[in-house]
């Protein structure tokens, strides 16, 4: 379900300080921009002009403040890319990377942010990822400051053969890590997956 919003009203979604630099790109690219629900699979989503319709960014109202931010710098960065380049480029490609990391550089640096998560998004202005979930390092840091959900962990954090239920509700045992991914087996079906080590799911008792 999604949520419109006056624009003073995304102050309180916003670390302090950072509303009037927002508002400044929200205004000036003339953003349409929606607040939604929280979404299990997507933090944030750009989408370019279209019969009509001018650029539309949508951001799940769930993310804690320094999330919310990051995510929507991320979505600006891909309206300020197609601005330029149009279709031209890929969607994280170079040209994204080097638009991302000049709209990062003018929010590090003046106390916006928390020492750790500051730290972490400058390692990830060397190479930006797709999302800030593709960026585990900076994924952990911004979890921190998530609200503490009960008997919720990341499943790097679980023991091997623990159970655990994913958002979806379906059942799964932690197995061994492989390279960057814990492969792990879903009890119905037997069929593995492979998780993101910082994935957030809910314990299941024995």
């Amino acid at each position: 379900m999604k949520q419109e919003h006056p624009l003073h009203a995304l102050a309180a979604y916003l670390p302090d300080g950072t509303f009037e630099q927002v508002i400044a790109y929200i205004t000036e690219y003339k953003v349409h921009l929606t607040i939604t629900r929280e979404r299990q699979s997507v933090l944030g989503d750009y989408r370019h002009p279209f019969q009509g319709k001018g650029h539309r960014i949508s951001i799940n109202g769930g993310l804690n403040k320094y999330a919310f931010l990051l995510t929507l710098l991320h979505e600006i960065a891909h309206l300020t890319t197609f601005n330029i380049y149009s279709h031209s480029v890929q969607a994280h490609g170079r040209e994204w990377k080097n638009e991302y990391g000049k709209i990062l550089k003018e929010f590090i640096g003046k106390g916006y942010l928390p020492i750790d998560v500051e730290t972490a998004v400058r390692k990830s202005l060397h190479n930006p990822g797709a999302t800030s979930c593709s960026d585990e390092e900076l994924m952990r840091v911004l979890m921190r400051y998530d609200r503490k959900k009960e008997n919720h962990y990341l499943v790097e954090q679980l023991p091997i053969g623990q159970l655990f239920r994913t958002k979806d509700g379906r059942v799964f045992s932690r197995g061994e890590k492989i390279r960057k991914r814990i492969r792990c087996e879903e009890i119905e079906t037997k069929r593995m997956y492979l998780f993101s080590p910082v994935y957030e799911v809910e314990l299941v008792s024995e």
